[in-house]
């Protein structure tokens, strides 16, 4: 008897309600994944379709920053002083070169020189943002700008195109007041940080520069002009198949400035200095206006547009004569002789008679030494007229604690030493006044072994021009400006106009404290200086030109304490000579110009090296000045003209022999030359010692 399965019914429905169950709770689940994905997708495609075809957009097209043109400099009358050239450049972009190294490779057997800067390359490019082209080498002559372009198919990366670079025409000319440019580096980026400002875009760029001295520095924003941008379009791999026209913009360039400077009077400047080192300022007095401010020995900028080499800069810094130092406006050295008019106004204005006579033997006993005027044999009865005439350190001498340092230190100041000027450039030196205070706060800054009092004899060596008193060239020019001025305390202005407009004048200059009688005293003795027979500048100072004469006042400055001993052998080391020094103002009957000239150990002093010089320089101002010429080309009244068969050697003779001393080696006293007879802008002479033969 077979038997036959059995049926269990509870079994078939607890499996199928399991099984349904199952199927209720995956089905559940697809559904809400469908739902999400429906959602999603929704989000996506209808919702938030503009963000992401904007996303698409920017991968598809990329947004590459174009510096703008720099603004140029210009000089008072719209030469070009500092503008930009064309030139040929080769770029490499990392992100599209399949291996830099072996790009590099096959472009330095293009452009060889490439080869020896192949590590600073490397570093620029993998420094630069993706897809930046980092330029390889700029300048490319045509013949290097077609070999690239003929194998750039074979170069992937690499690309030759045309801009525009820095270019300073004058070279070494306005290299100090004008500055060069130069890559941005980290130091500049993190001193933007520094402030809590965002570092611009820009300053990423390789090809990008900024001011680094002078005016490029200071008016580097006004200069720098709005960044443009390429919109190009690429591939999936970043390279650019094309370039999208409408969605460029175009680069908008920096400002033009224009100085007060003229570019004939500076390029004669740095000429007359030759292989000398010093500084120069030449200011309009009526108006403050610098015509000229020079530095030499000097440097080419253009240079530094590219980077300049380091074997050359190491050059320029280690030079003793410091090429790369502005000695116009940041280098300080004391004023020597010229600094005794200021002295001279201060005696005057503690009521000394200028009549009152010093009897100069040669030198000055004080206390229990002696000072030495720069004449050995002494010149004899000095009034105040002579003693500037002469510059007899021995008047001043007996003078100076009549009047005192404070007094002194005061009448400085008015006179613009101690002052650092608005002039457009930042860091000027200002110099050091010295004065009862300034030697106390000195005395507890430095901790110095002295209890901080000033001494009478302290007074002797700043009374010519010596001691703890600097100044710079621009307050020599600006204490001989409103002497020559005689009415207004003259400032001194660089900048005319900035992107078209003019810069605001400065405020209305203040008056000057000092009477006019005692200021003509002072600018007579400063033509005697230059145009009386036995003053210590006067061949070195004739013009030729016409009527026109200047007034002035020659220095010598020591750079060193010599001791018991004399200032030496003028052929001494470059570094142990004296500096030489001379201001002036013509025509000294109209006051116009005024300029100061310093040269550093020179080889001889005032009157021998740096008026002669100054002479130049002037002679180009005046010739540029049209009332000027118009003064110059009239004829001579009858009465001027020269007899006939008159010797012209005998005419103006100048001055002859040899004469050493120290502290100011500024004269030379003239050989057989004829006493002139008073003149009414020579002042009163109630003493004329006999010229040695």
């Amino acid at each position: 008897m077979s038997s036959e399965p059995s049926i269990f019914f509870s079994d078939v429905n607890e499996r199928q309600g399991s099984f349904l169950r199952r199927t209720f709770v995956l089905g559940g689940l697809t559904a809400l994944g469908g739902l999400a994905l429906t959602g999603r997708l929704a989000q996506l495609q209808v919702f938030q379709a503009g963000q992401y075809a904007t996303m698409a957009s920017n991968n598809q097209f990329n947004f590459r920053l174009v510096p703008p043109p720099r603004g140029r400099i210009l000089d008072r009358d719209g030469v070009v002083i500092a503008g930009n050239r064309p030139s040929f450049r080769v770029l490499v972009v990392r992100d599209e070169t399949k291996d830099l190294d072996q790009t590099l490779d096959l472009l330095g057997q293009l452009l060889p020189d490439t080869l020896d800067r192949r590590r600073s390359i490397i570093r620029d490019v993998n420094a630069a943002p993706r897809f930046s082209p980092v330029p390889v080498k700029s300048d490319l002559t045509w013949e290097e700008f077609a070999r690239v372009n003929l194998y750039a198919n074979e170069l992937p990366g690499v690309m030759a195109d045309m801009n525009e670079a820095r270019y300073y025409p004058f070279g070494g000319a306005f290299a100090h007041v004008i500055g060069y440019v130069a890559k941005p580096n980290d130091r500049d980026i993190q001193s933007i940080k520094d402030r809590g400002e965002q570092v611009p875009e820009i300053l990423y760029n390789p090809g990008f520069r900024i001011g680094r001295q002078g005016v490029e520095k200071s008016f580097d924003t006004d200069l720098r002009g709005e960044a443009g941008g390429n919109r190009v379009e690429v591939d999936a791999r970043g390279r650019v198949v094309a370039e999208d026209i409408g969605g460029s913009r175009a680069a908008v360039p920096g400002k033009d400035v224009v100085l007060t400077l003229d570019a004939d009077v500076q390029n004669r400047a740095l000429e007359v200095y030759g292989e000398e080192s010093g500084g120069c300022v030449v200011m309009d007095i009526r108006n403050g206006d610098i015509l000229c401010m020079v530095s030499a020995p000097s440097f080419d900028p253009n240079l530094f547009v590219g980077g300049v080499p380091s074997h050359i800069y190491n050059a320029l810094r280690d030079y003793e004569r410091k090429p790369l130092l502005d000695k116009a406006i940041y280098g300080t050295f004391p004023p020597g002789s010229t600094f005794k008019m200021t002295t001279a106004l201060a005696i005057l204005d503690a009521g000394i008679n200028p009549t009152e006579r010093v009897v100069c033997t040669g030198g000055y006993r004080y206390g229990n030494r002696t000072f030495r005027c720069w004449r050995p044999g002494g010149h004899g009865a000095m009034d105040m007229h002579n003693a500037i005439k002469n510059s007899c350190d021995t008047y001043f001498y007996h003078m100076c604690n009549r009047a005192g340092i404070d007094r002194i230190a005061r009448v400085a100041e008015d006179l613009g030493f101690g002052h650092a000027y608005e002039i457009g450039i930042a860091g000027q030196s200002s110099g050091t006044v010295p004065s009862t205070r300034w030697k106390r706060d000195y005395t507890a800054r430095t901790k110095w072994d002295d209890d901080g009092t000033w001494y009478p004899g302290e007074t002797l060596s700043v009374a010519i021009g010596q001691g703890a008193l600097e100044v710079n060239a621009l307050q020599l020019a600006v204490m001989t400006s409103r002497i020559a001025n005689g009415r207004k305390a003259v400032q001194p202005r660089l900048v005319k106009a900035v992107g078209g407009e003019a810069r605001a004048a400065a405020p209305a200059f203040a008056d000057l404290r000092f009477s006019r009688e005692h200021l003509d005293i002072v600018r007579a003795g400063m033509a005697a200086v230059a145009n009386d027979v036995t003053g210590t500048a006067y061949r070195a100072s004739q013009l030729g030109l016409g009527d026109i004469q200047m007034a002035g006042k020659t220095g010598t400055a020591q750079s060193r304490d010599y001791g018991t001993g004399s200032r030496g052998p003028r052929d001494a080391i470059w570094t142990r000579r004296d500096h030489a020094l001379f201001v002036a103002f013509a025509p000294h009957d109209a006051p116009r110009y005024a300029i100061a000239l310093i040269i550093q150990h020179a080889p001889s002093g005032g009157a021998a090296d740096a008026a002669p010089k100054a002479r130049e320089i002037m002679k180009t101002v005046l010739l540029k000045d049209p009332d000027m010429r118009a003064r110059i080309e009239r004829p001579l009244p009858p009465e001027a003209v020269a007899p006939a068969g008159a010797d012209e050697g005998e005419l103006g003779a100048g001055p002859g022999g040899e004469v050493t001393g120290t502290a100011a080696a500024e004269a030379a006293p003239p050989a057989r030359a004829r006493p002139r007879a008073p003149t009414a802008t020579s002042g009163p002479r109630p003493y004329l010692a006999e010229p040695p033969q």
